[in-house]
């Protein structure tokens, strides 16, 4: 028996089931298995966009996915840079698979935009590494990570 007695947790209601219903039912009618529009990228309200050299995740710090702290749950930011490295890497190079992936929390978030980017830092013949960058909307730094990913062979070589 633990020393430590377990009080049952407090359920915190959602203040707005509105917009998680709503998102959910996006993700339901929208998705495809295409970058930037598969079911996990809807479901979180990521928006993906690219530039030349990078991949942009946006998203709004909805209440629904705050941790039990009433903080941005750190899951949600890993994912969002999981994906502007790897839907960035797919976008240059073609398929390829995380190998690692590291992400480093700064500051919390609790509401807000949010923006993410991926950058090729360097690209061998079958290992990309990455970078990417979280901000709030006040531009603060927010997280940080990088991955390594393993390209796909291409058909013969």
């Amino acid at each position: 028996m633990s020393a430590v007695s377990e009080r049952p947790a407090a359920r915190r209601p959602i203040a707005d089931e509105a917009t998680p219903r709503a998102v959910f039912e996006v993700a339901m009618s929208e998705h495809s298995q295409e970058l930037g529009n598969f079911f996990l990228a809807k479901l979180l309200g990521f928006e993906v966009s690219y530039t030349d050299d990078s991949c942009v995740v946006e998203f709004t710090a909805h209440e629904y996915l705050q941790n039990p702290r009433g903080l941005l749950h750190g899951g949600v930011l890993a994912a969002a840079m999981d994906i502007s490295m790897g839907h960035l890497v797919q976008r240059i190079g073609g398929p390829g698979a995380t190998v690692t992936l590291e992400a480093h929390y700064h500051r919390a978030v609790s509401s807000g935009r949010v923006r993410c980017e991926g950058k090729i830092v360097h690209r061998g013949g079958s290992l990309c590494f990455l970078n990417t960058r979280v901000t709030a909307e006040n531009g603060e730094l927010v997280a940080s990570g990088t991955c390594t990913v393993a390209m796909a062979r291409k058909a013969g070589a």
